[in-house]
C-alpha cells in the first residue's frame, strides 16, 4: 500500500532531574552542596534514507518518543545526555506542524537531517543554587519538558521525469522497458497504485530518474479517483512525458484524453503547464493507431511534436529517450512556490510589545481556580516538590508573575483550591 500523507506525534525527551546532595566540608557545618545537573533530553531528528520510497511505515507507528536525560548525581556529577531519536524518512518528505500548517522541514537529499523536536534542558542540581547567604541549599530543579508536536508528513517523489496519462496507456510498460524498475502490470484500470521510480540510461550514456505515477482521470484535481495522491508528486518533476493510447481499444478519443489530462494539471497548479511536456503516442503496433495518430496530430497542430512508439514492442524508444534527456539537461529546477512562501525568511521589524502573562485563570464547575498556560505549566513541571525550598521558590515565581494578585481579584480566599495540570493545592494568604 502506498501512503503519501500521514499524521504522527513526536515528543523529545525530558531533561533529567537535578540532584540535592551534600558533602562534608570543614568550614561548612551542614556540608557543601554536591548535587549535579540532570542531562538534556534526547531530540527527535528526521533523517533522509534514500532506500525508502513511501510513508507506509508511519501508518503502523504513529508515536515517536525520545529518551529522557539521566538525573544528576552526587559529588557534582552531571547526568548523561540522552541520544537523539533518529527517524528515517524517504527523500521528498515535507514535515508540517499539524496545528499551524507551517512547514518545519523539506527533506530531499540522502543523509539530510532536521531536528523536529528539541529535548528538554536538564534540571539544575543544588550546587548551582549556592549563595553566600545560603551555602547549603536544599533545592534542585526537575528537567525541562521535551518539545511535543503533532506533525503531518507529505511525500513528493523526487524524479526528473514524470509519466502522466490515463490508466492503461502503457506508462508502467514503458518504465519497465527503459529501466530496471519492475512495476506490476495488468490489463485493467488503476493497476498502478504505487508510484514507481527507475533510472533510465540513454544511448549516448546519459541518465535520469523517471517516475511512473498513478493514472489520472477527469476530476483528479478535485480529489476524484487517486486525485491529489497523484498530483502532488508531479510538482517536483522537471519534464512531463504525456502518454496517449493511440490504439483506440479503450473506446476513448486520444485528443479528448490529451486535453482532459492537461486540464487537470492546470486545475491543480497553473505552474505545472510551464514544465516542458513531451507527447508520446503509444501502442503504435495496433492496426488503427496510424490513422488515429494522423487525426490527433491535425487537432493538436504542428507546434506539438508527437513521438510515436510501441513500449511493448520496444519501437521508437531511442529518439524519445534522447529528447527527454536533452530537456532534463536544459530545464532548471522548478521551486515549489507554496513552500517558498511558507519557509521564506521574514523581514524583521523591531517594535515594543507588551509581554504576555504566560498564564490564564478560570473557575471551573467545582469552584476551583484553574491556572493554565505554557509558561506556568513549564515552571510547575520543573519544580521538585520533594524539598521545601523548591516549593517556596515556585511560590515566589508565581507571586512575581502576578498569579497571587489575580487570584485575589477573582475571589480566592484562604484555603481556596487552586489547580495546575492534575495537581491541587490550597491558596494561603
Amino acid at each position: 500500500m502506498f501512503v503519501d500523507q500521514v499524521n504522527i506525534f513526536v515528543k523529545a525527551g525530558d531533561g533529567g532531574k537535578g540532584m540535592v546532595a551534600f558533602r562534608r566540608e570543614k568550614y561548612v557545618p551542614d556540608g557543601g552542596p554536591a548535587g549535579g545537573d540532570g542531562g538534556h533530553g534526547g531530540d527527535v531528528v528526521f533523517e533522509v534514507e534514500e532506500g525508502l520510497r513511501t510513508l507506509v511505515d508511519f501508518r503502523f507507528s504513529k508515536k515517536f518518543i525520545a529518551h529522557d536525560g539521566e538525573k544528576g548525581m552526587s559529588k557534582g556529577m552531571h547526568g548523561r545526555k540522552a541520544k537523539p531519536l533518529v527517524v528515517k524518512v524517504p527523500p521528498g518528505t515535507i514535515v508540517f506542524d499539524a496545528s499551524t500548517d507551517t512547514v518545519i522541514a523539506d527533506l530531499t537529499e540522502h543523509g539530510q537531517r532536521a531536528t523536529i523536536a528539541k529535548g528538554g534542558r536538564g534540571g539544575r542540581g543544588n550546587c548551582r543554587f549556592a549563595t553566600p547567604a545560603n551555602p547549603a541549599p536544599e533545592i534542585a530543579e526537575n528537567g525541562e519538558p521535551g518539545q511535543e508536536r503533532e506533525l503531518r508528513l507529505e511525500l513528493k517523489l523526487l524524479a526528473d521525469v514524470g509519466l502522466v496519462g490515463f490508466p492503461s496507456v502503457g506508462k508502467s510498460t514503458l518504465l519497465s522497458v527503459v529501466s530496471s524498475a519492475r512495476p506490476k502490470i495488468g490489463a485493467y484500470h488503476f493497476t498502478t497504485i504505487t508510484p514507481n521510480l527507475g533510472v533510465v540510461k540513454t544511448a549516448d550514456d546519459r541518465d535520469f530518474v523517471m517516475a511512473d505515477l498513478p493514472g489520472l482521470i477527469e476530476g483528479a484535481s478535485q480529489g476524484v479517483g487517486l486525485g491529489h495522491q497523484f498530483l502532488r508528486h508531479i510538482e517536483r518533476t522537471k519534464v512531463i512525458v504525456h502518454m496517449i493510447d493511440m490504439s483506440g481499444m479503450e473506446g476513448r478519443d486520444p485528443f479528448e484524453d490529451y486535453t482532459t489530462i492537461n486540464r487537470e494539471l492546470e486545475s491543480y497548479n497553473l505552474r505545472l503547464l510551464e514544465r516542458p511536456q513531451i507527447v508520446v503516442a503509444n501502442k503504435m503496433d495496433m492496426p488503427d493507431a496510424p490513422e488515429l495518430l494522423e487525426e490527433f496530430q491535425k487537432k493538436v497542430g504542428d507546434d506539438v511534436k508527437v513521438f510515436p512508439i510501441s513500449a511493448l514492442a520496444k519501437e521508437g524508444l531511442r529518439n524519445l529517450l534522447i529528447e527527454v534527456a536533452n530537456l532534463v539537461d536544459s530545464t532548471p529546477e522548478f521551486p515549489l512556490e507554496e513552500l517558498e512562501e511558507k519557509t521564506a525568511t521574514p523581514r524583521v521589524v523591531y517594535r515594543y510589545e507588551k509581554e504576555e502573562k504566560g498564564y490564564q485563570i478560570h473557575i471551573d464547575e467545582y469552584e476551583r481556580f484553574v491556572i493554565t498556560g505554557p509558561r506556568i505549566e513549564k515552571l510547575f513541571k520543573m519544580t521538585n516538590f520533594d524539598h521545601d525550598e523548591s516549593i517556596k521558590r515556585f511560590a515566589r515565581q508565581m507571586r512575581q508573575m502576578g498569579v497571587d494578585d489575580d487570584l485575589r481579584k477573582l475571589g480566592a480566599e484562604d484555603s481556596s483550591v487552586v489547580a495546575i495540570l492534575d495537581f491541587e493545592f490550597e491558596f494561603v494568604e
